[in-house]
């Protein structure tokens, strides 16, 4: 059953509840009544995710501009390989929320999956906008063909991409299922990781206006992952059958490959930039591995562990939760008050 090809759902299901019977595989109508939906606290989610609406151009970047070429050529080249790295995995999240959603019987998680979708599209033009700010379009066109080609990015895209193109073409409920759980891996851990490098940018007072964008795109992808948890949690208790032994251990190698890709990519890009440790960054890496699988109601899988990058806490969602503007300057970061219930953990 678990391997039964699914069908896109009709647009509508007269015959059908408008509160849906199921995550996917159920019936509902296809109208959407968010005071009449399965899962209530969804509502709360969709909320949040509106509040957070923003656009790359409310940043100006022209202290940045000013600013890049006192980086060193190191910093200015991670940088570049980061920025495009994170645009061209975010190139992939909006058709693939697209699609899932054609599958979803829920109209309550349909909305938070085009919600997710455009959002990750705003990331991905963020990124360019960052980029037309500090390099001209022969060079941003280098690095973008670079993101394609590195034999070292490949690797680490090859484990996302594989997930999500066997959905593409065979959508069955387990394809569904390892789809969620490496698209936590991409905005839980992939993500996160890469932003920690703008931080520490902006810890040296260095990129401020680029390391408010990444805070934008932090709050969501901290969301997207909340959801995406919640999805995986909710499909594994509508559908036992896919609630296995061996899907848990494919949980956790999924989690383990994502950490190990990360570390290996970290030990390259970021052997050069000084002030970062390497040894801190993988344990960093393991403390959000670790995160995710709590948030999947999993054990851990690296020892426990307080966050080994301390200073990266100015730049945490539960810092950004708490004050109005950051540390550095007086561009808001905060967007709603986060509350207990949303389950949001910190960076």
């Amino acid at each position: 059953m678990i391997h039964e090809p699914m069908i896109r759902i009709p647009l509508l299901n007269p015959t059908h509840p408008n509160r849906s019977t199921g995550l996917i595989q159920g019936e509902a109508s296809g109208i959407l009544n968010w005071n009449d939906i399965a899962y209530p606290h969804m509502y709360d989610l969709y909320q949040t995710l509106l509040a957070n609406f923003w656009k790359a151009q409310e940043i100006n970047m022209q202290d940045d501009i000013k600013q890049w070429a006192e980086l060193t050529p190191a910093e200015q080249d991670v940088f570049l390989r980061i920025n495009t790295q994170l645009a061209s995995l975010d190139s992939l999240q909006t058709p693939t929320m697209s699609q899932v959603m054609d599958y979803v019987t829920d109209p309550s998680f349909k909305a938070i999956f085009a919600i997710v979708a455009q959002q990750e599209a705003v990331h991905n033009e963020s990124y360019s906008y960052v980029l037309s700010s500090l390099v001209n379009q022969q060079e941003q066109t280098r690095r973008f063909q670079e993101a394609k080609e590195d034999p070292l990015i490949q690797r680490r895209n090859d484990v996302i991409l594989s997930a999500y193109e066997r959905f593409r073409q065979h959508p069955s409920p387990q394809h569904l299922f390892e789809l969620a759980v490496q698209s936590l891996n991409l905005e839980g851990v992939y993500f996160y990781a890469g932003f920690a490098f703008f931080y520490h940018l902006a810890r040296q007072q260095k990129m401020m206006k680029t390391s408010t964008m990444i805070s934008y795109i932090q709050r969501d992808e901290m969301q997207h992952a909340y959801f995406m948890s919640q999805f995986v949690r909710i499909l594994l208790t509508d559908h036992p059958e896919l609630n296995t032994r061996e899907n848990v251990q494919y949980v956790y190698d999924a989690m383990a490959s994502a950490a190990g890709l990360e570390q290996e990519w970290a030990a390259v890009i970021l052997a050069d930039i000084d002030g970062i440790d390497l040894g801190e960054f993988n344990g960093y890496v393991e403390y959000l591995v670790n995160k995710r699988l709590r948030q999947l109601g999993l054990s851990n899988l690296f020892p426990e562990r307080d966050n080994p990058m301390p200073w990266i806490h100015v730049f945490s969602d539960t810092m950004m939760n708490q004050t109005k503007s950051d540390f550095f300057e007086q561009k808001s970061r905060s967007y709603t008050k986060v509350t207990s219930d949303n389950g949001f953990d910190e960076l």
